[in-house]
């Protein structure tokens, strides 16, 4: 038996084949009922199932009404387990599913996972946004001024003196070895911080002590030249007065 649909002035509602219920989806916070588990989004954000949280806009309530084999409560109780799962907090009350109903609530709402997901009614968190990586800017005046780090044992003072050209000065104390991976290989950073090292070889003697300047193209070269990276070295380097190279320069 296939799906069949009808709209209405408030909504959609839709007949599910198999004696598995309706669905009923509706603009704006509609009243919960007994007979329906009920979905409460802000834009396409799950908030409530049951309940609406305060100081929330609803923008569409989706109402799951199960067969009469099938206690809406349970069914309730199963999709908060989902919710739960998937990290979401929501508001909702306090449900208790009898172990013996667990596994039929969980097998009513895994049957109408793909329609829900075609309607768009998802049980998944909002996706957070990743941090956008800090931008910094040389100017002129940064060309005069001595940044030193002790970072990791090293001893060293770099200029930059150029947007693309950081001086690293002639006596920098430089970390011998890397750390190595768990099964003993070089990292990603390490085998590029070994081939800047290759190509300013002449430049450094066996006591890992530079014996002229070095010109690299950026604060993370220099960082990875010095001690392998790890970690943010616009924070490692600072002038006189413990003011760093990214209070310096960082875009606001």
């Amino acid at each position: 038996m296939a799906m069949t649909k009808q709209l209405h002035e408030d909504g959609l509602e839709l007949m599910l084949p198999d004696d598995q219920g309706t669905i009923q989806i509706a603009l704006g916070a509609q009243p919960a009922t007994k007979a329906a588990t009920s979905l409460y989004y802000q834009d396409t954000e799950l908030v409530g199932i049951d309940q609406v949280p305060a100081q929330a806009t609803i923008t569409r309530t989706v109402a799951l009404t199960p067969s009469t084999q099938t206690e809406p409560a349970y069914v309730t109780g199963a999709l908060l387990a989902l919710a739960a799962g998937a990290g979401l907090t929501v508001a909702a009350p306090d449900i208790t599913v009898p172990s013996h109903h667990q596994k039929a609530a969980q097998a009513y709402v895994a049957a109408l996972q793909p329609t829900l997901a075609l309607l768009g009614v998802v049980l998944t968190p909002k996706p957070k946004k990743k941090p956008a990586k800090a931008q910094h800017r040389w100017r002129k005046a940064l060309a005069d001024i001595a940044f030193t780090t002790g970072f990791a044992g090293t001893q060293a003072t770099v200029y930059w003196q150029k947007r693309n050209e950081m001086r690293l000065v002639a006596g920098a104390h430089m970390k011998p070895e890397p750390a190595l991976n768990a099964d003993g290989s070089l990292g990603f950073s390490a085998r590029f911080a070994q081939q800047l090292r290759q190509e300013h070889q002449e430049a450094f003697g066996a006591d890992f002590v530079t014996t002229a300047d070095i010109v690299l193209k950026s604060t993370n070269e220099v960082g990875l030249f010095l001690y392998f990276g790890t970690t943010n070295s616009w924070l490692q380097f600072k002038d006189a007065d413990g003011k760093t190279l990214d209070d310096w320069s960082v875009v606001k």
